[in-house]
This record gives C-alpha cells, structure tokens and sequence, in this order.
C-alpha cells in the first residue's frame, strides 16, 4: 500500500475518547470510531499515558527525550508521519507507521502505545483493524480518566 492511497478498508479510523489510569502504573485508553465502535487498550505505562494527555491538551513544547530524537531524525530525513495504523499480533497490540516526504517509509511492527502518543503529538490519523473495533459499552466514568472529545 502506497502512503497516499486510500486507507485500507480493512481499517477504520479512531479518536481518542477517553485516557486515564487503571493504577498508579498502568494506562488506559478507549478510542473511538466515527460509527461508534470502540477499541480498549491496556497494558501501557502511566508514563505513556502522561504523555498523550500532554499532547491532546496541546503541551507539546519539550517532548520526552525519545520523542524528541525521533522528531529530529524525521527533520533531518525529510520524513513526516502521516498515518498510524493499529492490529493485533500474537495477542499484542502492535503499530506500523507511515510516513512520506524525501521518500515513503513504513516502520512495522512497533509498540501501540509508542505509536499512538506520536499519533497524537503530530496530530495525525489512528487507524485501527476493523476486527478490533465492538460496539459501545455503557459504562460509568471513573474519577481519573480524561475525556476527549
């Protein structure tokens, strides 16, 4: 697949609806398609989780120092993120990531978390697989998650 094609249609594309944490180490996320349909992510570090609250309430002057190599790497190659798509693989959560610019890159098979938080630095679409996505939970909100709209 060519960066600037159409997304796959075996993909749908998410927001973030809602970020907090399950404990004092753990992250949790629920993104949200455009139809509804959720997908539930855990198992991500508190620190991660830090981050992409920063980023979605636009505090993005100093990011982490992974974050910012990363962005220095992508000035220097001429390279800009443009889409990060999310599936499953061997039970995990796993993340490739598009890029275009001097040439056209895919970096596969990263951590979903890492992934979106750059998603969400860059403002730049999620995509998840189709089969990931289940209808909407009514569920009570909890004291320490934020909400996205």
């Amino acid at each position: 697949m060519k960066i600037d094609e159409k997304p796959d249609e075996d993909y749908e594309e998410v927001k973030i609806e809602q970020l907090g944490l399950l404990d004092s180490m753990t992250g949790i996320m629920i993104l949200r398609s455009s139809t509804g349909m959720q997908f539930h992510i855990t198992a991500f570090s508190a620190e991660i989780a830090g981050f992409i609250a920063n980023f979605m309430e636009g505090r993005r002057e100093v990011p982490p120092t992974i974050y910012g190599m990363f962005e220095q790497m992508c000035e220097e190659n001429g390279l800009f993120l443009v889409r990060v798509k999310i599936y499953e693989s061997g039970g995990i959560f796993r993340a490739n990531l598009y890029f275009t610019g001097k040439k056209e890159v895919i970096l596969r098979n990263y951590r979903s978390s890492d992934a979106i938080a750059l998603a969400t630095f860059y403002n730049v679409p999620i995509l998840v697989r189709k089969n990931l996505l289940k209808e909407q939970e009514v569920k009570e909100s909890k004291n320490n998650s934020t909400s996205a709209k």
